[in-house]
């Protein structure tokens, strides 16, 4: 029964969100708290009490340390920090207009043409998601060309969606958290050999995904007619009068160099994200705007997206820490793996292929890959099934193609807030097509032999 809550939890929350009858916000804290009182009052027990007994008020009273705590919103708040610190130091750039002359250069490169733009977008989010870091990769791509998207009046959701799909793709190279998550739980030293059997399955997913670019920009290219998708003399419109106040080009040299400064802060000093997101708002509002008046109007200016950003983030957290803390995780994990019959079997590493990429909304990847992976890989040797290719059907979509679109991951708040696009219409934009690639690349590991079956 408390698995059936659990999955009960998850569906209404997605349900709520992706028809929008209620926000992210909402959906994320008020069902799993009705759940979450729900099983503490019918399914929880307390573990230092007589076995069976259930302490509704005790249990009820753990339930604001389930939110708050380590598996809660405890695990998000370094994460709100970045979020903040990272809206305002991309946010001040923006305002001297750092920006725009980039914008003039890459449409003097690729003209006007949303084609070649979507191709851009997928390659440049390849090249820096090599990192494995998906909070760097939106950090980076999304502020860099939301300016160009706009400008040609491009969907946000599409520059979203195939920034998702190359992070997410990329997200299974050997340093990434899921492959190590699984080569770790299924006992494998050695990440890199673990890894191999699936390489020519992700190459093949990677260029998958450049076709669905493509696809996606013709789709744009259409649907914006020939007189502004031709157009190579692209002039962008007159800037205001609020808007040259704040424009500070004398600084474009100085502002380019702080970006590439935070960015390889980023990726080589070993310092958090928010503590370099810290120091370079410091740095980057003393450089552009050093009157307090003029610093404090722009914290002013982007507050609103700081607020919508980290509330919505500590929600997840809350939503997450409920959903560990009662132990729905866990019974949902033991439920999925008691249903699957015996004739199955041989189909056993194809079935959690399929359905790796939608189990990223259901479970988080430390609680999938040392919770449910090492029960899926010892039901399966109970058939002869080897476990690594268990763990090589899984990482092609549980929390790879998955994670950008997951509610359990922070950076896929990252994604939405930086884009300004809806979560909800995201998820409905993205999940089809990351679906899509991940049984591509099942199909592929099939024929190869990285995953075997029967």
């Amino acid at each position: 029964m408390l698995a059936a809550l659990g999955f009960i939890t998850v569906v209404a929350m997605l349900v709520l969100i992706m028809t929008k009858k209620a926000s992210p916000l909402v959906a994320l804290i008020g069902v799993p708290v009705i759940t979450g009182i729900i099983a503490c009052f019918f399914f929880v027990t307390d573990p230092e009490g007589a076995p069976g007994v259930i302490d509704f008020g005790k249990n009820f009273l753990s339930l604001g340390k389930m939110i708050t705590g380590s598996s809660g919103i405890g695990s998000v708040a370094a994460t709100g920090v970045m979020f903040i610190f990272s809206i305002l130091f991309f946010g001040v750039l923006t305002d001297a207009g750092t920006f725009r002359p980039i914008i003039r250069v890459i449409i003097r490169i690729v003209g006007t043409d949303p084609v070649k733009i979507a191709i851009g977008t997928a390659i440049l989010a390849m090249v820096v998601h090599l990192d494995g870091s998906g909070a760097v990769t939106f950090l980076i791509c999304i502020p860099a060309l939301l300016p160009l998207y706009d400008a040609l009046k491009m969907k946000r959701t599409t520059l979203a969606t195939i920034v998702a799909l190359s992070a997410g793709t990329m997200n299974i190279l050997p340093w990434g958290g899921p492959t190590i998550r699984a080569a770790t739980a299924l006992g494998f030293e050695n990440v890199t050999e673990f890894f191999m059997p699936v390489l020519v399955p992700v190459l093949v997913g990677l260029a998958a995904v450049i076709a669905i670019a493509v696809f996606l920009g013709m789709r744009e290219k259409k649907r914006l007619g020939p007189a502004l998708t031709m157009n190579h003399k692209y002039e962008a419109p007159p800037l205001t009068e609020e808007e040259k106040a704040l424009e500070r080009p004398k600084l474009f040299w100085v502002n380019i160099i702080l970006i590439l400064a935070a960015i390889a802060s980023l990726l080589f000093s070993g310092f958090a994200p928010a503590v370099v997101f810290m120091v370079f708002y410091v740095i980057a509002t003393m450089i552009n705007y050093p009157v307090v008046k003029d610093s404090k109007a722009r914290v002013d200016a982007h507050a609103k997206s700081c607020l919508m950003m980290c509330s919505v983030l500590f929600a997840a957290g809350c939503f997450t820490g409920i959903m560990k803390g009662t132990g729905m995780i866990t019974a949902m994990s033991q439920a999925l793996v008691s249903i699957i019959p015996a004739g199955a079997a041989p189909f056993f590493p194809l079935i959690i292929g399929i359905i790796a990429m939608p189990a990223s909304l259901l479970f988080d990847p430390d609680s999938f890959y040392y919770g449910v992976l090492p029960v899926l890989a010892e039901t399966a040797a109970g058939f002869g099934i080897a476990s690594a290719s268990i763990g090589h059907a899984a990482i092609l979509g549980q929390m790879t193609t998955g994670f950008p679109v997951s509610p359990l991951t922070a950076s896929t708040f990252l994604l939405v807030g930086l884009a300004g696009i809806d979560l909800g219409e995201h998820q409905r934009k993205t999940i089809p097509w990351a679906w899509g690639v991940s049984i591509v690349m099942v199909i592929i590991a099939i024929i190869t032999g990285g995953v075997t079956i029967g």
